[in-house]
């Protein structure tokens, strides 16, 4: 008579990693998709120069601002809404600045305000001695 043994099923070492990958394709295929859209900014041709990244700042930067009527605002002070004159916008950057000279400046612009204005607003900056600033922009509504 002849018995018949039952073989034990060999634990398997491997693992499957087809899942993994689908699932790293389709992450890929979505950032590869919404990367471009999330992009934003103003086309503009640059020269070519040599040029460094820019690490960007621990600190928050000084956002200073002109509505449509062409009044400046800043967002530091007692009332960051209340609207500043060109005297007290120049004294609070120079009193900002000779506490933190690394701090960056950010302009906002209303897009119905005159371009002579905003480029009033970035030589007042200048003479307050700040060396560069930035300009914010917004996401095009859908």
């Amino acid at each position: 008579m002849m018995r018949s043994r039952r073989k034990r099923a060999r634990l398997m070492a491997d693992i499957n990693v087809v899942p993994y990958i689908d699932v790293m394709l389709v992450l890929l295929i979505i950032f590869m998709i919404t990367a471009p859209l999330i992009t934003q900014g103003v086309k503009i041709e640059l020269p070519d120069a040599p040029s460094q990244v820019i690490p960007p700042s621990e600190q928050e930067p000084v956002i200073v601002s002109v509505d449509q009527n062409g009044d400046y605002y800043i967002d530091i002070g007692e009332n960051p809404q209340a609207v500043i004159g060109t005297d007290v916008l120049i004294e609070r950057v120079e009193k900002l600045l000779k506490q933190k000279p690394e701090t960056e400046f950010l302009v906002r612009g209303d897009e119905n305000v005159s371009y002579g204005k905003v480029v009033e607003l970035m030589t007042s900056l200048q003479l307050a001695g700040v060396g560069s600033v930035g300009l914010v922009t917004e996401p095009p509504e859908n």
